[in-house]
């Protein structure tokens, strides 16, 4: 590995000269960001994929809905039409991309549109959302968001990675300045106090900066295309997991450490499964998959064993009243 990183590292040196001139350029402002009158929130990270930015999303979502009528903007990853769309129930991930689809299912009365091109997204969004959510925006520099929240796993952070492609930073940590909220995602149950402060001690934070620590929370039933069972339900019964996504660790963690059994189908992440892949999936007698990869599968194999187990983003030390007085804020400032 270290001599792959040494062969990598001129390749790293231009990527991330490269990316830090780009960034120069908009900092001083030769290169133009556009603002908008709609408040404009950007969840991101420095890193590829993992870091917990659809949980993040949803978050925001169940958080602001009753309050602000929401829209959400994503690029549509994979999804094989091009410019926008508006996303509907009854689209498929390959049309619109896994997670869009997992956000309208989940909140079917919230505008969710895709397109690459964030800035026409949003001019058709503006009129018709109070807030507007963009999902991986963070490098997205022709937007100036109200609000950049940045998202860095607790056991991977981005301080302790390396440029593309020695390791999986997009940029460099110093883009991390631009992020108004810095959210470590999926600590453990029980982070101690001391590493919390270790840290926040070493991210370096800015002073307008807010720093927040999350967990990953599992919900406690599986769901099916027609049925809804306890997750204990699969506490005597092998199955089949599958995961395509950036990081199944925690999943796997969690399932092992609660006594379940089970083998592991490891797929990369937002990955197109193949039709030799389906046939041999649909062949197992009971299937569990995460929310994004259902998505994708769920149309495919019309099995009635079919489950997918719901995470969602849990604020530690009680932090969701502060985190939701700065997104207001930012809401409500950018309408002064």
């Amino acid at each position: 590995m270290k001599f792959l990183r040494f062969l990598a590292f001129p390749f790293a040196i231009l990527y991330g000269l490269v990316t830090a001139v780009r960034n120069y350029r908009y900092d001083k402002g030769w290169l133009k960001s556009k603002t908008y009158d709609v408040p404009v929130i950007c969840v991101g990270n420095l890193s590829v994929g993992g870091t917990g930015k659809s949980p993040m999303i949803t978050f925001l979502v169940r958080m602001l809905k009753d309050d602000y009528k929401v829209a959400v903007l994503s690029r549509g990853y994979k999804r094989k039409t091009s410019g926008y769309l508006e996303v509907k129930i009854d689209h498929t991930a390959q049309e619109v991309g896994d997670e869009p689809l997992q956000f309208k299912q989940n909140f079917p009365d919230v505008l969710i549109a895709v397109c690459a091109d964030r800035r026409k997204g949003i001019e058709r969004l503006k009129n018709r959302a109070d807030v507007i959510l963009l999902d991986d925006a963070f490098q997205h520099r022709k937007v100036n968001a109200d609000l950049n929240i940045l998202l860095t796993p607790c056991d991977d952070l981005y301080i302790d990675d390396y440029l593309l492609p020695m390791g999986m930073l997009r940029e460099p940590v110093s883009g991390a300045e631009r992020a108004d909220i810095i959210v470590v995602t999926k600590c453990p149950n029980h982070i101690p106090y001391a590493r919390q402060q270790e840290i926040q001690f070493r991210l370096k934070l800015k002073p307008h900066q807010k720093l927040y620590f999350s967990k990953v929370g599992y919900d406690k039933q599986i769901y099916g295309k027609t049925e809804i069972q306890p997750l204990r339900y699969l506490l005597d019964k092998p199955f089949t997991l599958v995961t395509g996504i950036a990081n199944p660790l925690p999943l796997v963690d969690y399932l092992k450490s609660n006594g379940y059994n089970f083998t592991h189908d490891k797929f990369g992440d937002h990955h197109n499964f193949t039709a030799s892949e389906i046939k041999k999936l649909a062949k197992k007698e009971i299937l569990l998959t995460t929310e994004k990869d259902y998505m994708r599968l769920q149309p495919h194999i019309d099995k009635f064993a079919l489950y997918y187990l719901p995470i969602k983003t849990i604020l530690l030390n009680e932090q969701q009243p502060f985190f939701r007085e700065r997104v207001v804020e930012a809401i409500e400032g950018s309408r002064v």
